[in-house]
Protein backbone atom coordinates (compact mmCIF):
# COMPACT_ATOMS: atom_id res chain seq x y z
CA UNK A 1 0.00 0.00 0.00
CA UNK A 2 1.22 3.75 -1.20
CA UNK A 3 2.14 5.70 2.13
CA UNK A 4 1.60 9.54 2.21
CA UNK A 5 2.78 12.24 4.00
CA UNK A 6 0.60 13.37 7.12
CA UNK A 7 1.75 17.44 5.63
CA UNK A 8 -0.71 17.92 2.58
CA UNK A 9 0.98 21.82 2.20
CA UNK A 10 2.04 22.25 -1.19
CA UNK A 11 5.56 22.36 -1.38
CA UNK A 12 5.32 26.47 -3.01
CA UNK A 13 3.85 26.67 -0.29
CA UNK A 14 6.18 25.62 2.81
CA UNK A 15 8.09 28.12 4.70
CA UNK A 16 12.11 27.57 3.97
CA UNK A 17 14.27 26.71 6.48
CA UNK A 18 16.64 29.91 7.37
CA UNK A 19 19.78 29.87 5.64
CA UNK A 20 23.21 30.05 7.80
CA UNK A 21 24.29 34.15 8.54
CA UNK A 22 27.33 35.01 7.32
CA UNK A 23 29.44 38.64 7.21
CA UNK A 24 30.33 39.70 4.39
CA UNK A 25 33.74 40.22 5.25
CA UNK A 26 35.73 41.77 1.78
CA UNK A 27 37.28 39.42 -0.63
CA UNK A 28 34.78 36.60 0.62
CA UNK A 29 33.89 35.22 -2.82
CA UNK A 30 30.26 33.82 -3.04
CA UNK A 31 27.98 33.35 -5.82
CA UNK A 32 24.45 35.37 -6.20
CA UNK A 33 22.15 32.86 -6.74
CA UNK A 34 19.35 34.91 -9.28
CA UNK A 35 22.03 35.64 -11.56
CA UNK A 36 24.76 33.36 -11.00
CA UNK A 37 26.95 36.13 -10.28
CA UNK A 38 30.24 34.93 -8.53
CA UNK A 39 32.86 37.64 -6.65
CA UNK A 40 34.43 38.42 -4.08
CA UNK A 41 32.97 40.87 -1.48
CA UNK A 42 34.73 44.66 -2.04
CA UNK A 43 32.39 46.61 0.40
CA UNK A 44 28.95 46.28 2.40
CA UNK A 45 26.94 49.91 2.60
CA UNK A 46 23.70 51.34 3.86
CA UNK A 47 21.10 52.65 1.35
CA UNK A 48 17.71 53.94 1.25
CA UNK A 49 16.67 50.67 -0.12
CA UNK A 50 18.11 48.33 2.69
CA UNK A 51 21.72 46.77 2.50
CA UNK A 52 23.58 46.15 -0.45
CA UNK A 53 26.97 44.27 -1.18
CA UNK A 54 29.35 44.93 -4.38
CA UNK A 55 30.76 41.80 -5.79
CA UNK A 56 33.89 41.96 -8.41
CA UNK A 57 34.33 39.07 -10.73
CA UNK A 58 37.58 37.80 -11.72
CA UNK A 59 37.49 40.40 -14.72
CA UNK A 60 37.10 43.02 -12.03
CA UNK A 61 33.39 43.69 -13.40
CA UNK A 62 31.23 44.80 -10.18
CA UNK A 63 27.56 44.39 -9.50
CA UNK A 64 26.03 45.89 -6.35
CA UNK A 65 22.97 43.33 -4.82
CA UNK A 66 20.77 43.51 -1.86
CA UNK A 67 21.82 41.50 1.31
CA UNK A 68 18.62 39.71 0.83
CA UNK A 69 17.73 36.24 2.78
CA UNK A 70 18.78 33.21 1.62
CA UNK A 71 20.54 35.18 -1.51
CA UNK A 72 23.94 33.67 -2.30
CA UNK A 73 25.85 30.32 -2.58
CA UNK A 74 29.05 30.12 -0.52
CA UNK A 75 30.93 27.11 -1.60
CA UNK A 76 28.24 25.49 -3.17
CA UNK A 77 25.42 26.07 0.11
CA UNK A 78 22.73 28.82 0.33
CA UNK A 79 23.67 31.56 2.77
CA UNK A 80 22.46 34.91 3.94
CA UNK A 81 25.08 37.51 3.98
CA UNK A 82 24.95 40.47 6.77
CA UNK A 83 26.90 43.10 7.30
CA UNK A 84 29.93 42.41 9.25
CA UNK A 85 30.26 43.58 12.53
CA UNK A 86 30.48 47.17 13.34
CA UNK A 87 33.11 46.60 15.27
CA UNK A 88 36.15 48.60 14.10
CA UNK A 89 38.77 45.82 12.12
CA UNK A 90 42.85 46.91 11.50
CA UNK A 91 43.48 46.37 8.32
CA UNK A 92 45.80 44.09 7.03
CA UNK A 93 46.60 46.59 3.97
CA UNK A 94 46.32 50.18 2.94
CA UNK A 95 44.19 52.09 0.50
CA UNK A 96 47.07 51.44 -1.90
CA UNK A 97 47.26 47.91 -1.43
CA UNK A 98 50.45 48.27 0.85
CA UNK A 99 50.98 46.26 3.71
CA UNK A 100 49.88 48.38 7.01
CA UNK A 101 52.34 49.03 10.02
CA UNK A 102 49.78 49.77 12.69
CA UNK A 103 50.78 52.13 14.74
CA UNK A 104 53.34 53.85 12.70
CA UNK A 105 54.38 57.49 12.97
CA UNK A 106 54.21 59.77 10.08
CA UNK A 107 57.96 60.46 9.05
CA UNK A 108 59.44 63.86 9.16
CA UNK A 109 58.87 65.40 5.79
CA UNK A 110 61.39 65.03 2.94
CA UNK A 111 63.10 67.78 1.07
CA UNK A 112 61.76 66.14 -1.96
CA UNK A 113 57.57 66.77 -2.71
CA UNK A 114 55.44 65.45 -5.25
CA UNK A 115 53.16 67.82 -7.85
CA UNK A 116 49.95 66.92 -8.91
CA UNK A 117 47.94 69.13 -11.47
CA UNK A 118 44.88 69.98 -9.43
CA UNK A 119 43.24 70.11 -6.04
CA UNK A 120 40.58 66.66 -7.49
CA UNK A 121 44.18 64.86 -7.92
CA UNK A 122 45.26 66.04 -4.72
CA UNK A 123 42.54 64.87 -2.73
CA UNK A 124 42.41 61.57 -4.55
CA UNK A 125 45.85 60.92 -4.02
CA UNK A 126 45.73 61.18 -0.55
CA UNK A 127 42.48 58.91 0.17
CA UNK A 128 44.22 56.36 -1.80
CA UNK A 129 47.77 56.56 -0.51
CA UNK A 130 47.63 59.34 1.93
CA UNK A 131 48.75 56.10 4.81
CA UNK A 132 52.05 55.13 2.57
CA UNK A 133 52.82 59.00 2.30
CA UNK A 134 53.07 60.17 6.21
CA UNK A 135 55.33 56.90 6.45
CA UNK A 136 57.62 57.91 3.83
CA UNK A 137 57.55 61.59 5.05
CA UNK A 138 56.41 62.85 1.14
CA UNK A 139 54.49 65.95 1.06
CA UNK A 140 51.86 65.85 -1.87
CA UNK A 141 51.26 69.69 -2.96
CA UNK A 142 48.60 70.62 -5.73
CA UNK A 143 49.31 73.31 -8.55
CA UNK A 144 46.77 75.19 -10.62
CA UNK A 145 48.09 74.16 -13.88
CA UNK A 146 50.89 73.33 -15.49
CA UNK A 147 51.91 76.19 -18.08
CA UNK A 148 54.14 77.82 -15.92
CA UNK A 149 55.83 73.93 -15.09
CA UNK A 150 59.52 74.98 -16.04
CA UNK A 151 59.14 78.06 -13.61
CA UNK A 152 58.07 76.32 -10.55
CA UNK A 153 60.70 73.37 -11.39
CA UNK A 154 63.20 76.07 -10.80
CA UNK A 155 61.94 77.75 -8.16
CA UNK A 156 61.87 74.12 -6.46
CA UNK A 157 65.64 73.71 -7.15
CA UNK A 158 65.48 70.25 -7.47
CA UNK A 159 68.99 67.99 -6.59
CA UNK A 160 70.04 64.00 -5.47
CA UNK A 161 68.48 64.72 -1.86
CA UNK A 162 65.51 67.14 -3.25
CA UNK A 163 63.47 65.33 -6.32
CA UNK A 164 60.48 66.32 -7.97
CA UNK A 165 57.53 64.57 -9.12
CA UNK A 166 55.26 65.77 -11.11
CA UNK A 167 51.54 64.70 -11.95
CA UNK A 168 50.04 65.77 -14.77
CA UNK A 169 46.69 65.24 -16.73
CA UNK A 170 46.21 64.52 -20.30
CA UNK A 171 49.93 63.16 -20.88
CA UNK A 172 49.63 61.77 -24.11
CA UNK A 173 51.45 62.38 -27.29
CA UNK A 174 51.29 65.60 -29.35
CA UNK A 175 49.30 67.00 -26.57
CA UNK A 176 50.35 70.81 -24.95
CA UNK A 177 50.96 68.97 -21.70
CA UNK A 178 52.80 66.62 -23.52
CA UNK A 179 55.34 69.53 -24.91
CA UNK A 180 55.30 71.55 -21.06
CA UNK A 181 56.76 68.26 -19.89
CA UNK A 182 59.21 67.68 -22.31
CA UNK A 183 60.59 71.13 -21.68
CA UNK A 184 61.95 69.89 -18.02
CA UNK A 185 64.96 67.86 -18.66
CA UNK A 186 66.43 68.12 -14.92
CA UNK A 187 67.32 64.55 -13.87
CA UNK A 188 65.91 65.57 -10.59
CA UNK A 189 62.37 66.35 -12.07
CA UNK A 190 60.31 62.91 -13.22
CA UNK A 191 56.77 64.06 -14.86
CA UNK A 192 54.50 61.56 -15.39
CA UNK A 193 50.52 61.10 -15.83
CA UNK A 194 47.53 59.68 -17.02
CA UNK A 195 45.87 59.88 -20.75
CA UNK A 196 42.79 60.98 -19.29
CA UNK A 197 41.50 64.78 -19.77
CA UNK A 198 40.78 65.36 -15.96
CA UNK A 199 41.46 62.83 -12.99
CA UNK A 200 37.31 61.69 -12.52
CA UNK A 201 37.96 59.80 -15.48
CA UNK A 202 41.05 58.04 -13.70
CA UNK A 203 38.28 56.29 -11.10
CA UNK A 204 36.71 53.44 -13.00
CA UNK A 205 33.18 53.69 -13.70
CA UNK A 206 31.77 50.70 -11.96
CA UNK A 207 32.74 52.31 -8.90
CA UNK A 208 30.81 55.28 -9.07
CA UNK A 209 27.55 53.30 -10.59
CA UNK A 210 27.49 54.11 -14.31
CA UNK A 211 28.63 52.50 -17.62
CA UNK A 212 31.52 54.69 -19.13
CA UNK A 213 32.43 58.28 -18.87
CA UNK A 214 30.50 60.21 -21.37
CA UNK A 215 32.38 61.63 -24.19
CA UNK A 216 32.36 65.69 -24.10
CA UNK A 217 32.54 67.42 -26.82
CA UNK A 218 35.47 70.06 -27.47
CA UNK A 219 34.87 73.27 -26.40
CA UNK A 220 32.64 72.35 -23.29
CA UNK A 221 33.96 72.59 -19.77
CA UNK A 222 34.65 68.63 -19.74
CA UNK A 223 33.26 68.48 -15.88
CA UNK A 224 30.20 70.61 -16.56
CA UNK A 225 29.50 68.51 -19.52
CA UNK A 226 30.07 65.17 -17.59
CA UNK A 227 27.62 66.76 -15.09
CA UNK A 228 24.84 67.29 -17.66
CA UNK A 229 25.22 63.85 -19.50
CA UNK A 230 24.89 62.09 -16.16
CA UNK A 231 21.64 63.98 -15.59
CA UNK A 232 23.79 65.03 -12.54
CA UNK A 233 23.40 68.59 -10.84
CA UNK A 234 25.22 71.33 -12.45
CA UNK A 235 27.62 71.82 -9.38
CA UNK A 236 30.95 70.17 -10.64
CA UNK A 237 32.38 70.48 -6.60
CA UNK A 238 29.66 68.36 -5.35
CA UNK A 239 30.06 65.85 -8.16
CA UNK A 240 33.48 65.21 -7.07
CA UNK A 241 32.67 64.85 -3.43
CA UNK A 242 29.98 62.01 -4.72
CA UNK A 243 33.22 60.23 -6.90
CA UNK A 244 35.52 60.53 -4.14
CA UNK A 245 33.22 59.25 -1.97
CA UNK A 246 32.85 55.82 -4.08
CA UNK A 247 36.99 55.80 -3.66
CA UNK A 248 37.84 53.12 -1.01
CA UNK A 249 40.97 51.27 -2.84
CA UNK A 250 43.20 51.34 -5.22
CA UNK A 251 41.07 48.80 -7.11
CA UNK A 252 38.42 51.55 -7.48
CA UNK A 253 41.46 53.27 -9.75
CA UNK A 254 42.93 52.89 -13.28
CA UNK A 255 46.00 50.88 -13.17
CA UNK A 256 47.42 53.84 -15.83
CA UNK A 257 46.94 56.03 -12.68
CA UNK A 258 48.02 53.46 -10.01
CA UNK A 259 51.65 52.90 -11.94
CA UNK A 260 52.10 56.71 -12.44
CA UNK A 261 51.84 57.59 -8.82
CA UNK A 262 53.55 54.52 -7.46
CA UNK A 263 56.44 55.50 -9.84
CA UNK A 264 56.33 58.89 -8.45
CA UNK A 265 56.55 57.72 -4.19
CA UNK A 266 59.57 55.49 -5.48
CA UNK A 267 61.28 58.15 -7.42
CA UNK A 268 61.66 60.85 -4.59
CA UNK A 269 62.13 58.20 -1.75
CA UNK A 270 64.68 56.03 -2.91
CA UNK A 271 68.38 57.73 -2.92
Amino acid sequence: MRSYSPDLTPPWKKKQAPAPEVPAEADLVVEEVSTGFCGAVIRCEKTAEGPTVTLEDRFGKHRVFPLAPRGFLLEGKVVTLVRPSAAPVRPARTASGSLAVPGARARVARAGRIYVEGRHDAELVEKVWGDDLRIEGVVVEYLEGIDDLPAIVAEFSPGPDARLGVLVDHLVPGSKESRIAASVTDADVLIVGHPYIDVWEAVKPSSVGIAAWPRVPRGEDWKTGVCRALGWPDNTGAAWQHILSRVHTYKDLDPTLLGSVEHLIDFVTVP
